[in-house]
């Protein structure tokens, strides 16, 4: 079963890297030096779960590097090819362990949430997504520490769900992939909400992974093809972010499981503050923008 989940992806890594290549070729995109530093950073701690979007997000909008506007889609095709070497690494390391039907359902579904939930972006305040995903953070994590407490029931050492859980599961990654056109994160979500149901978090990293580079090549193709984004900086992301993949990797398959499931705990609240942050920002934004617009009018 898992070779049915690696050939498709392989398919979609090969599709994505000669229509990005050759996009790069065509506009003569050098990679850039500060994004590849940043990659580099950014994909080791999204190997260990913590994410990408939100810092990437972060420092390019400080550094003013690429306009707001590229910013999303840029920020997507660059990372893209970091997330394909994670879910390789993971699916061959793990994946064999990890329930066929769970993993192969929830990444066609995070797949299908991705692509159907593109157009959705122009019609929906971001900040309001975000303030909804922050909260849902802070409750889970709340749980999620209660639960290492012995304060809560929980598992923790599963490779499977029952199948009411499994269906919940395949659902919430169907939303986790329309969030991503957000620039939502799917793996602090994804990592709390198995873990709470009982899988082991190693086990999660597959199914995070997966669908992410399954879910971010055929977004990335769109945008690649529309060509609305900075290719030095994706350039530069790609090709500092593959090789800190392979050192974050190791650490996660080795690491112990109880220091894990705290690692996780980290990982949701900091994803959770900066969301909160983003939509408290954003939802200024909105507000003098709208302020502008009844000046002017």
């Amino acid at each position: 079963m898992l070779i049915a989940l690696l050939v498709p992806l392989s398919l979609a890594i090969l599709t994505f890297g000669l229509i990005l290549i050759r996009a790069a070729i065509a506009k003569q995109a050098t990679p850039n030096r500060e994004a590849m530093l940043v990659g580099a950073v950014v994909s080791f701690f999204d190997t260990l779960g913590i994410g990408s979007f939100a810092p990437t997000t972060a420092w390019l909008k400080f550094r003013k590097i690429v306009p707001d506007r590229l910013i999303p889609p840029t920020m997507l095709v660059g990372l893209t090819p970091p997330s394909m070497a994670e879910s390789i690494i993971f699916l061959i390391a793990l994946g064999v362990k990890v329930d066929p039907v769970l993993l192969i359902g929830s990444v066609i579904a995070l797949l299908m949430g991705g692509l159907l939930g593109a157009p959705l972006v122009a019609r929906t305040r971001v900040w309001i997504v975000q303030a909804v995903v922050a909260v849902a953070l802070l409750l889970a994590a709340t749980a999620y520490a209660m639960t290492n407490l012995n304060m809560f029931p929980g598992g923790g050492t599963a490779n499977s769900l029952p199948l009411g859980l499994m269906i919940v599961a395949i659902a919430a990654s169907f939303c986790f992939g329309i969030l991503l056109n957000f620039g939502v994160g799917n793996y602090a979500p994804t990592l709390i909400m198995l873990s709470l149901m009982g899988m082991d978090p190693r086990l999660c990293f597959p199914i995070m992974a997966a669908g992410a580079a399954m879910c971010g090549a055929g977004a990335s193709i769109r945008h690649i093809q529309i060509g609305e984004m900075d290719l030095r900086i994706v350039a530069g992301l790609a090709l500092g972010g593959i090789p800190a993949v392979f050192v974050a990797a190791y650490i996660v398959t080795e690491m112990d499981l109880e220091l894990l499931r705290w690692l996780v705990i980290v990982v949701v609240l900091y994803a959770a503050a900066v969301m909160l942050w983003a939509a408290i920002k954003g939802r200024r934004e909105h507000r003098a923008e709208g302020a502008t617009a009844a000046v002017a009018g």
